[in-house]
């Protein structure tokens, strides 16, 4: 297993990788230091997980743009069977916990 010293938002990282994958590895790190630069340039002072979030987000958007990506479609509503059937199991798992707890408390 290889380690790559790299640069991200002026912190440097020390990150394991297979054999042979550091050039790419470097490759995507200069892709995400240069958009958290475009980030904190665009939006002025940034912590450094805003800063990478809006890095992530903007390579993100780059990805969409450029592959015609879109996003996945929203999930369907649950069932309302399985809501009925896990709403009766967490209340028998409440009963149960008052249970143990006053055996606890009676011990």
């Amino acid at each position: 297993m290889a380690e790559v010293e790299l640069s991200i938002a002026g912190r440097s990282y020390r990150v394991a990788c297979r054999d042979g994958e550091e050039q790419n590895l470097r490759r995507a790190a200069e892709m995400v230091d240069a958009k958290s630069r475009e980030a904190l340039a665009g939006l002025g002072a940034l912590s450094e997980a805003r800063q990478l979030l809006f890095a992530s987000l903007l390579l993100a958007d780059q990805m969409i743009e450029k592959n015609g990506v879109t996003a996945p479609p929203p999930p369907l509503p649950p069932d309302p069977q399985v809501v009925r059937r896990v709403d009766a199991l967490a209340e028998r798992l409440e009963r149960l916990a008052s249970h143990l707890e006053s055996e606890a408390a009676n011990a």
